[in-house]
């Protein structure tokens, strides 16, 4: 395991994906069921993991999933939470940054995809920012949601309201993919639709 700087970390990891996920170690099992499953898929495909670095919840169940695979497990982790000891402790590599923002930025720049697991404010967050970056045609990678429990019909239904309503613009629809397991992401990430920075053509409705 390596702990590295901002600027002394390798660049992206091939065939990576970056995962949004949760901490919490008292949601329903069937999230954390979830995670470690999609590690391990991901893994047996050959793609690495870029996360947030977390031990615990379904963050530390992805992680677990995929090194129980043999796959490689990248963490981003901001310094106090380090500090917290909230990290895993068996990372392929743990890099410690100091802040949410950079965090963010650098878990999508070493990857080729993003992924979003159930989870709170700080998934919800990160996943509005990826979709963000994408309408802009400043992030042009598959954003796959996996919907456990139907937990994201709500946020698709309000996405969905924001088409209509006229705030976005309905080939929006298209910057993300739902499945309903984590056995389907790869096969979603496949199939994503291609999406370019003529995107930025039609960022404003």
């Amino acid at each position: 395991m390596s702990s590295a700087d901002p600027q002394g970390m390798q660049g992206q990891v091939e065939r990576a994906v970056c995962v949004y996920c949760a901490s919490s170690r008292t949601a329903h099992p069937e999230y954390r069921d979830a995670a470690r499953r999609l590690g391990a898929t991901l893994a047996e495909q050959g793609f690495g993991v870029v996360y947030g670095g977390g031990g615990a919840g379904s963050m530390g169940a992805l992680a677990d999933g995929a090194l129980s695979k043999g796959g490689r497990v990248v963490g981003v982790l901001p310094r106090f939470m380090a500090d917290l000891e909230w990290g895993h402790k068996g990372l392929t590599e743990l890099n410690l940054v100091e802040d949410m923002r950079t965090r963010k930025h650098l878990m999508l720049a070493r990857s080729q995809a993003a992924v979003a697991l159930p989870g709170g404010s700080g998934t919800l967050e990160e996943l509005l920012e990826a979709i963000t970056l994408k309408r802009l045609g400043l992030y042009l990678n598959p954003i796959v949601l996996v919907n456990t429990r139907s937990f994201f019909d709500p946020l698709i239904e309000l996405l969905s309201r924001a088409v209509g309503e006229r705030f976005m613009d309905e080939r929006h629809l298209k910057m993300w993919q739902v499945v309903p397991q984590p056995e389907q992401v790869p096969e979603a990430l496949e199939a994503a639709a291609p999406w370019t920075t003529a995107a930025r053509g039609f960022a404003a409705v």
